[in-house]
């Protein structure tokens, strides 16, 4: 079995969720092929943990990977706000959440779902093989002011009308069908000084499939609140995030969760008696170092945050 994903910032996840892992219950939401999981299954022999993945192909390489842990493992194929959902605190509570919103290196290299422009592969992008929703589907029938909306708002690319116009002028002659022939359209409908920019110009376009197809920031905050309802007093919650739209869902979230008062602004008095139930641990994100970034270049846009639930009693 080949592991191809390196997981990013592992000493600052330890340092920050280890106080609160040895002898408890940690979910990681986001397991994929287990870097996150093996590590701390490793350092804290006394630990237990539920590996969350909605994809089946990438959970086989996790669950051959941590066979050696034994009963101490318990692997999920479902979405993490699924789970989160349904829950049952009575069998345990976790006192350590992980969330890693990035997509892994077997996803780009190995799925053949059209997840990478640079390989020729149909145009699927779902994380879940049963899911209704394709890229080719939303590449194909979304009507063109829709397009250009989403690969506005989940790819923030500039040129999305101009995208959006020149793949609906090319559906019409023929449905698209393969992530190579989305990625050259998208090449000739950008400028030439964008075209050879410092990205390839099919970046943006291709993050914001992904992000419609999976419902990805649509999962986000919902299971950020219900994982925090779920931890154990003391527990806590660290949030990987790769680009600004899932950092912004994180850090307004914690924000909220923590704010000691809901009153309106213009209310002279709190008569909210309202309870933070939330303490943000780190005020900014911890972004990785200089030597991680140059050892594994994926990590250079990740922003981890923490948090740790309060007592309301």
């Amino acid at each position: 079995m080949e592991i191809r994903h390196v997981p990013v910032m592992r000493q600052e996840a330890l340092a920050y969720l280890g106080p609160a892992v040895n002898h408890g219950l940690l979910i990681d939401c986001t397991c994929g092929e287990g870097g996150h999981s093996e590590m701390f299954l490793r350092h804290f022999p006394h630990m237990r943990l539920i590996g969350l993945d909605r994809d089946q192909e990438i959970q086989k390489k996790a669950k051959k990977r941590l066979a050696v842990f034994g009963d101490r493992v318990t692997l999920v194929n479902t979405w993490f706000d699924s789970f989160m959902d349904t829950y049952d605190i009575s069998d345990q509570r976790p006192t350590a959440i992980l969330f890693d919103y990035g997509i892994s290196i077997f996803h780009y290299e190995e799925s053949q779902r059209g997840f990478s422009f640079k390989r020729d592969e149909p145009l699927d992008m779902r994380l879940d093989k049963d899911g209704a929703l394709s890229a080719a589907d939303v590449i194909n029938s979304y009507p063109e002011e829709r397009l250009a909306d989403v690969i506005y708002q989940y790819g923030e690319e500039r040129y999305s009308r101009r995208i959006a116009s020149a793949i609906c002028r090319k559906r019409k002659e023929q449905w698209i069908n393969s992530s190579q022939e989305l990625a050259e359209i998208i090449k000739y409908s950008v400028p030439k000084n964008y075209r050879y920019g410092r990205i390839h110009p099919a970046t943006r376009t291709f993050q914001a499939l992904r992000i419609e197809v999976n419902g990805e920031l649509d999962r986000i905050e919902r299971s950020i609140e219900k994982a925090v309802e779920l931890l154990a007093p003391g527990g806590r919650i660290g949030i990987i995030s790769f680009h600004s739209l899932e950092d912004r869902i994180v850090k307004q979230t914690f924000r909220r969760l923590a704010k000691k008062c809901s009153c309106p602004p213009e209310q002279m008095q709190c008569t909210c008696d309202r309870k933070p139930i939330l303490k943000i641990l780190t005020k900014k994100p911890v972004k990785p170092t200089k030597e991680e970034v140059d050892s594994n270049a994926p990590s250079r846009s990740a922003k981890f945050r923490f948090a740790e639930r309060l007592s309301t009693e």
